[in-house]
């Protein structure tokens, strides 16, 4: 607990220990405690921890740091100094800690900025949180990422709108060695990481909750404004949060209320391509138990091709009730809305991008994307003592896609024929061949709840052990609707002026057959901790799906139902890992874990797939993590090499499909993270990545040695901040990704690429600024991804937006 007991008498105030209490749990006692003295929070405070100085955030941060550092005392609260040490080395650390004072509390959070300083507007922090901060993505026992022996990198909230990332897949890709891989076709949310790309290999979560894709989709959370922070757990997350994670798992932690105080914010902005933003957010207690957060947000744009425009709004509700300090009750509902743009790409001339028809769009003018996803969730945490916890949530979340578009567009060669042969009748040449008009509805439910135990004990003087228990359990149902009968819609047109015509759609969109997906897992996870130094994580998941699909007839006046499939997985996966810290704020670490891959998409399973079981894989990784500067700097290394195991095979054309391929990814991953004096300030990482196909042959052809499509060799992220005054910030940015291959035979190469993002900010009062972005600043064309060999979907060119923005 936060405490400030009277002092001996002599006004110099008490040095304190800090005890179980204080490090032991998530809440702060407003009640006496067992010796009768009532607690009251201080903030900010002045800590010796171990004979380090620490500025306390927050009371978790105070707590984070006695676990990672041992005992706390309390020196200094801000403004006031107590004089109180037990010897003389105590006594020339705090004498250090008051000459560096000002200088670390510069660096505090938002949740600590003092009244009255444009701090309070400003984003001054680094984006990654500190490495000694508690977090719940890496590990259930809601471990450190000092603590944790795996790759856990944070992108704060604030820092994502500072930086105008205007989505929730723009900002993940900030992180080390995430890139997008992002189209329509997948809700504009798919992700690379360490060799593997695609929904079924990168988990997307939300509070800890996986969500289920269906046909590869998923198209919740799309709105920054509705973020509290992003964690990307790297590397296989199978263990904790089942199928589909082997090349990592992300997970988007919505906004909460704040239970001290009230705030309220919002930003309204306007910006190329006639693109609009407004968002406004409140949220504080309503008495000593009850406290509430709302979030909407708006936004349009004509967008950056023709008939680009888009337009979407984002609802969220949150109710918290905390009737006693070890009971927390949490309702939430969060609504998006959207219409993104109609663009599925744009085709290569002769083999390379012309810059003339940059901004065409070879969809039709009636073409039609939508999304409508809507959760709803109900947690309780209980903490019936210092050393057990409860927790469980309950959740809904539902989800309505609609797509009716022409979707495929190829140059016509010399020959007449595409380059990728996507036509085989002759067409004229030096023509845009268009084709694939494809309508489809997903009607998606995801019902769930996941419940767990945490039991911590004290072993024996300096061990201790941490465990939990629990239980994950989903039922997902889809309707899947298209016209895929449909007659085919061609049309051949100028690549520079053409009439985008309308569909013609002579079958029309109807339920064709529908899915009822069973998920059912048990997981535990354990650290044992030997010491001060030496500390073992290990985990176990084990998950059991069932998945039945129905043929539905609509040609008839009555649709019926025929049964399909009957499909049931198992599987078991693990981890165990190692982490040695010399120091408090030094570890390293080595792990092996393994996951499991879907070979699609476990909602929308076929028939063809039924004899066959998921695909597997391990990873080994090892690095090493620090902490620097007095808190300023933090620093991050990893090298891992991952296998995955049971890919489908087909040696000659008339062959029966064996699962017995497999492919690999090996690498290294950093990022470093400085407050520099002057008020500069770096976020870097980078990694270098060699992804191949081990062993993988399809119509007699051997892709061993190819690089898998969408990963790329390299990638590279580099933030560089200045505050010149209190009132002015700038910051620039650079994102690079490497090349990547949009096949399996590597004949269709995406080149790549390195764009400059600016940002300008200036407060004109301590609660109000103004922020100019340059996107893109020397309008490089580029493709975010390819949608089939030869149509690149590209990013958006040189762009300035300019916003107001608000905090009280």
């Amino acid at each position: 607990m936060w405490s400030l007991l009277p002092g001996p008498g002599d006004g110099r105030g008490t040095v304190l220990r800090l005890s179980d209490d204080v490090c032991g749990g998530d809440r702060m006692s407003r009640r006496a405690g067992r010796d009768g003295v009532r607690r009251v929070r201080l903030l900010p405070f002045a800590w010796m921890c171990s004979g380090n100085p620490l500025v306390a955030r927050s009371p978790a941060h105070v707590r984070a740091s006695c676990s990672v550092t041992g005992p706390c005392r309390f020196v200094r609260r801000l403004g006031v100094f107590y004089m109180s040490f037990p010897s003389p080395y105590a006594a020339f650390a705090a004498s250090l800690l008051v000459t560096f004072l000002p200088s670390l509390a510069s660096a505090q959070t938002g949740e600590d900025r003092s009244a009255g300083s444009a701090d309070d507007i400003l984003v001054t922090g680094r984006h990654q949180a500190d490495l000694t901060v508690p977090n719940s993505t890496g590990s259930r026992l809601n471990l450190s990422p000092l603590e944790t022996p795996a790759t856990l990198s944070t992108i704060d909230g604030n820092t994502i709108r500072a930086r105008g990332d205007v989505s929730v897949n723009d900002a993940t890709t900030r992180a080390p060695g995430i890139t997008s891989v992002a189209n329509l076709g997948n809700g504009g949310t798919a992700l690379a990481a360490r060799g593997f790309s695609g929904q079924g290999s990168v988990l997307q979560l939300v509070d800890g909750i996986r969500l289920f894709p269906a046909a590869g989709t998923i198209t919740f959370p799309s709105d920054p404004w509705m973020v509290e922070r992003i964690d990307v757990l790297s590397g296989p997350a199978s263990v904790l949060y089942g199928q589909g994670a082997l090349g990592g798992a992300v997970n988007v932690l919505m906004r909460k209320p704040n239970t001290r105080h009230t705030d309220v914010d919002g930003e309204i902005g306007y910006g190329s391509q006639d693109s609009f933003h407004v968002a406004a957010g409140a949220g504080g207690p309503l008495d000593e138990h009850l406290s509430y957060r709302v979030d909407g947000s708006y936004r349009r744009s004509d967008g950056y091709v023709d008939r680009g425009q888009s337009r979407s709004y984002a609802l969220s509700a949150t109710l918290r009730w905390a009737p006693t300090d070890r009971l927390v009750v949490t309702v939430r509902d969060d609504y998006d809305n959207q219409n993104p743009m109609r663009y599925f790409g744009t085709p290569l001339i002769d083999g390379r991008l012309d810059h003339d028809n940059r901004d065409r769009n070879y969809n039709t003018r009636d073409g039609h994307v939508r999304y409508r996803d809507n959760r709803t969730s109900f947690q309780v945490d209980w903490q019936p003592s210092e050393t057990l916890t409860v927790s469980n949530q309950a959740y809904r979340l539902t989800s309505k896609r609609e797509w009716l578009n022409l979707e495929s567009y190829c140059w016509v060669a010399a020959d007449g024929f595409c380059p990728n042969g996507a036509n085989d009748v002759r067409a004229t040449p030096g023509r845009i061949y268009r084709t694939d008009m494809t309508g489809i509805v997903h009607d998606q439910t995801q019902w769930g709840d996941q419940g767990s135990v945490t039991l911590k004990t004290r072993i024996a003087d300096g061990v201790t052990n941490d465990v939990v228990a629990g239980f994950d359990a989903n039922l997902v149902k889809l309707t899947y609707s298209h016209n895929f009968g449909a007659d085919p819609q061609v049309s051949v047109v100028d690549p520079f002026a053409f009439d985008p015509g309308v569909i013609v759609d002579t079958q029309g969109i109807a339920p064709r057959y529908r899915t009822r997906t069973n998920e059912y897992a048990i997981f535990a996870e354990d650290r044992l901790k030997l010491g001060e130094h030496v500390s073992i994580v290990g985990g176990i998941r084990y998950e059991r799906d069932r998945i039945r699909r129905w043929t539905i007839d609509s040609t008839v006046a009555v649709p019926t139902e025929s049964f399909a499939l009957d499909k049931r997985l198992g599987n078991t996966t693990w981890r165990v890992g190692t982490v040695y810290q010399p120091v408090p704020t030094v570890s390293f670490y080595a792990q092996y874990a393994t996951g499991v891959d879907p070979l699609g998409t476990l909602t929308t399973y076929t028939t063809g797939q039924v004899q066959f079981s998921n695909a597997t894989g391990d990873q080994v990784e090892a690095g090493a993590k620090a902490v620097f500067l007095g808190g300023r700097g933090t620093a991050t290394i990893a090298a891992y090499r991952i296998v995955k195991k049971g890919l489908l095979s087909q040696l000659t054309p008339t062959s029966p499909i064996e699962q017995v391929g497999q492919r690999s990814a090996k690498g290294i991953e950093a990022a470093v993270s400085l407050d520099l004096p002057a008020g500069f300030g770096i976020d870097a990482n980078g990694s270098i990545l060699a992804a191949r196909f081990d062993d993988f042959v399809s119509g007699e052809r051997s892709f061993a040695g190819n690089t898998p499509p969408d990963v790329p060799g390299s990638t590279a992220n580099l933030w560089l901040g200045w505050t010149a005054t209190p009132a002015v910030q700038a910051r620039v940015g650079l994102r690079y990704v490497g090349r990547r291959f949009s096949d399996n035979a590597n004949v269709f190469r995406i080149p790549g690429y390195a764009t400059v993002d600016a940002t300008l900010s200036y407060a004109v009062t301590p609660r109000v600024a103004i922020d100019v972005h340059v996107y893109n600043l020397f309008d490089e064309d580029y493709a975010i991804n390819s949608y089939g060999a030869q149509q690149w979907v590209l990013g958006r060119p040189r762009a300035l937006d300019v916003s107001l923005r608000a905090g009280f």
